[in-house]
């Protein structure tokens, strides 16, 4: 399996920090192995990003820190 069909296979959500009134949309997935990816909601042709679990978790700890 591809890695693009292995995306298409996820449960994307769309942030909670998105306000669905035309702003700044970002979705995400979670992927085995704690990895994370992220994708933009008006332009998903644009491509995912995909970050390793330790790295998702620094972003995570340090958007709560602030």
């Amino acid at each position: 399996m591809t890695r693009q069909a292995a995306l298409s296979e996820v449960r994307w959500f769309t942030s909670s920090y998105s306000n669905g009134q035309g702003g700044q949309c970002v979705e995400g997935a979670f992927l085995g192995g704690g990895r994370m990816a992220v994708r933009d909601t008006k332009d998903r042709r644009r491509g995912t990003f995909v970050f390793p679990a330790t790295a998702w978790r620094v972003f995570v700890d340090a958007i709560k820190e602030d």
